[in-house]
């Protein structure tokens, strides 16, 4: 047995903001989407079982790696293919985990006590076999509903999205809806004060979303002392690139809420590179250019693949 003092203890994970913000220096902007449709996979001549899955996950991330601050695999096209669809899932995160790519599951869980944790386990919970650097969650069974991947997250140094304003045309019904009340009385709004909203003033639910993630990140900014000016928190916001005026008329400050923001809504569904600026503002440094079909029409080629993603990536870069 060797002698000498005890063995150092570990420091705490890095935050996966600080990782977030650091792979968008590195590599840009650009979330590519590993979203093996049917069609998809027929168009890069792949039969629609687990080996074409495998097939087109790998060549994805080999091709795209290099130009990509995260890979986000949507969920549902693997696990329609049962276990061995999830099984190439799992191969596909703890392959890019290996290569130093963040993961970003597209799995929009949401539910209440021990199911929430349950689910949080599934995939934030470091050695699990679907681990993933973040998750994207659903609030609408109240932002409290999400304490459980809200804490196993900041514990192991992993993030959430939170659904608030997305480009899909039914949203609104849900999202730009008035609440009875104004924000909970420890919420502070995004861009305001607790005592601007007096606990009476209507507040529509993607705005009361976006003050839960501005105070959840606030916090962890302060835990960790680091310069709440520039410092990226660990609660994202999935908010659409098409969402056009909606951010002012309902009165969310995306930029004070410190928070990443994944957007859906670019390439395919209309917006462009200069949607980043001119709808996110002063945020526009912390949107994450979310891209699937955009990409992957380039395929199955890996070298069109990865020039595509070089090219695009260049093109959302501020």
């Amino acid at each position: 047995m060797s002698g000498g003092g005890a063995s150092p203890v570990p420091g705490p994970a890095p935050s996966f903001g600080e990782r977030l913000r650091a792979a968008v220096a590195e590599r840009g902007p650009l979330v590519v989407g590993v979203d093996p449709h049917a069609s998809l996979l027929a168009q890069w001549g792949l039969a629609d079982d687990a080996d074409g899955l495998r097939a087109f996950a790998r060549t994805v991330l080999d091709a795209c790696a290099a130009h990509a601050c995260a890979l986000k695999p949507q969920s549902a096209f693997f696990e329609r293919h049962g276990s061995r669809g999830v099984a190439v899932l799992e191969e596909l995160l703890g392959a890019a985990r290996e290569r130093g790519v963040l993961t970003i599951l597209d799995v929009k869980r949401g539910d209440i006590g021990s199911t929430m944790g349950g689910y949080a386990d599934a995939y934030l919970r470091p050695g699990a076999p679907l681990e993933a650097d973040a998750v994207t969650v659903s609030p609408y069974l109240g932002f409290g509903s999400l304490a459980p991947a809200l804490e196993l997250a900041a514990q192991h140094g992993k993030g959430v999205f939170v659904l608030a304003l997305t480009s899909n045309p039914d949203g609104p019904e849900v999202q730009h809806a008035a609440r009875a009340h104004g924000p909970a009385a420890d919420v502070v709004p995004a861009g305001g004060s607790p005592a601007e909203s007096g606990g009476t003033d209507a507040s529509s639910v993607a705005r009361t979303m976006a003050d839960h993630a501005r105070a959840a990140n606030l916090a962890e900014i302060a835990q960790a002392g680091l310069d709440p000016a520039q410092a990226w928190g660990s609660t994202g916001l999935v908010i659409g690139a098409t969402v056009g005026e909606a951010l002012r008329e309902l009165g969310i400050d995306v930029a004070a809420t410190r928070a990443p923001v994944l957007t859906p809504g670019y390439g395919a569904q209309g917006a462009g590179p200069e949607d980043r600026a001119a709808v996110f503002g002063a945020a526009a440094e912390r949107v994450l250019v979310s891209l699937s079909r955009g990409v992957l029409s380039a395929g199955p080629d890996p070298q069109a693949l990865s020039t595509r993603a070089e090219e695009l990536a260049a093109a959302y870069a501020l």
